[in-house]
């Protein structure tokens, strides 16, 4: 979620080489988000080879801005 945050949309091997997931898991990961609302997923074939587009949905924008928040808030309670 956090490289489809800060980008419009990407495809399934690009987020494959940033995350360093095998592509079971991030299928896998990819399929409970859609499930979730929080990825929309358009598959096409381009030139007879399948593409699958990524992009992040409204409702998981808010929840991964939810989410960052909760994380930052937590990291400045903790002791130095």
């Amino acid at each position: 979620m956090a490289q489809l945050y800060v980008i419009q949309s990407a495809d399934f091997t690009f987020l494959l080489h940033q995350t360093g997931m095998t592509p079971g898991n991030l299928s896998a990961h990819l399929s409970k988000l859609e499930d979730a609302g929080y990825v929309e997923v358009t598959k096409e074939f381009i030139e007879r080879k399948p593409h699958t587009a990524l992009t992040l949905t409204k409702k998981g924008r808010v929840a991964f801005k939810e989410y960052r928040n909760k994380v930052k808030q937590f990291v400045e309670k903790l002791p130095e």
